[in-house]
């Protein structure tokens, strides 16, 4: 059995690209079950699977985040990785089926949850909106902010990998130098500007929509907005990039990892002249050539 993949929330389930990705399993939160269902569910897991990778967005509520962690330490499991990622909620659901595609290659587990690092870098994920006036997870300028309340005005916003924010008409959103697709999930904004000016302007090879994820509003801080995330959907890119990171063993737990930090047990690696060879290929767009 592949490496299990579990999520906060069913909405950070993308449909899968093929047949043989797997779908990923629910961590739910306390309000909608009770901590002995929570651990007889992750016992089941870790026995059918072997280990278990739970990514979860920084934005969950902290009683869910605290579930997550009590249930690894009362299960006193070393095959239990958890992995906060702090990005927008679309940008998380991508990433989730990124690993999901990789869960059954023939990396380790270590290696899996490891990746989540690298392959967060080469996500563009950004929004749409028609207000940035309570946006507080992206730096908004006090003339933007001013600029919001003039009625009709929208905003392009990333947030990932670097943050930039344009007022649209008046600039470009920075794309990515590699060959994408576009996952677009739309809210209560109608617009045409992501499908029409963006995905053109980035080269995007290919444009998916799907249902917006129920925390993006919150996130962005408005309901009115559209959501995106460009993201390397072919496997075999995925595998290459990270197949070309050099391997380590984590010194405190023993599990396989690639860059500076075991996807396990969040130790850095050591010895610290092993971090450089490591973590040179997770500089944007550095083992990826235009078109592949």
């Amino acid at each position: 059995m592949p490496t299990a993949i579990a999520v906060t929330s069913p909405d950070l389930v993308l449909p899968p690209t093929d047949h043989q990705t797997p779908t990923a399993a629910l961590l739910q939160s306390p309000g909608a079950q009770p901590l002995d269902a929570a651990l007889a569910d992750m016992q089941v897991l870790v026995e059918q699977h072997g280990y278990v990778i739970g990514l979860y967005p920084a934005s969950i509520a902290p009683a869910h985040e605290r579930r997550l962690h009590t249930v690894r330490s009362i299960l006193e499991s070393d095959r239990i990785a958890l992995i906060k990622l702090d990005l927008p909620p679309l940008g998380v659901a991508v990433l989730v089926r990124q690993l999901r595609q990789l869960s059954i290659c023939d990396f380790s587990a270590g290696v899996v949850a490891s990746a989540a690092r690298l392959l967060s870098h080469y996500i563009y994920s950004g929004a749409l909106l028609n207000s940035v006036a309570k946006l507080d997870r992206v730096p908004v300028s006090l003339k933007s902010h001013a600029k919001s309340w003039v009625p009709g005005s929208q905003f392009g916003v990333l947030a990932n990998p670097a943050p930039q924010l344009i007022k649209i008409g008046s600039g470009e959103l920075t794309g990515p130098d590699f060959a994408t697709q576009l996952m677009v999930g739309k809210g209560q904004l109608q617009s045409d500007w992501v499908t029409a000016t963006l995905a053109p302007a980035w080269q995007v090879q290919g444009i998916q929509e799907c249902a917006l994820p129920a925390d993006s509003p919150r996130w962005w801080g408005t309901a009115k907005m559209i959501e995106f995330a460009a993201f390397l959907p072919d496997i075999s890119v995925l595998y290459q990039l990270v197949s070309s990171v050099r391997r380590e063993v984590c010194s405190w737990c023993g599990i396989e990892l690639i860059g500076d930090r075991c996807g396990f047990c969040s130790a850095p690696l050591s010895p610290p002249e092993n971090q450089g060879r490591a973590s040179g290929v997770m500089n944007q767009g550095a083992p990826i050539q235009h078109g592949s």
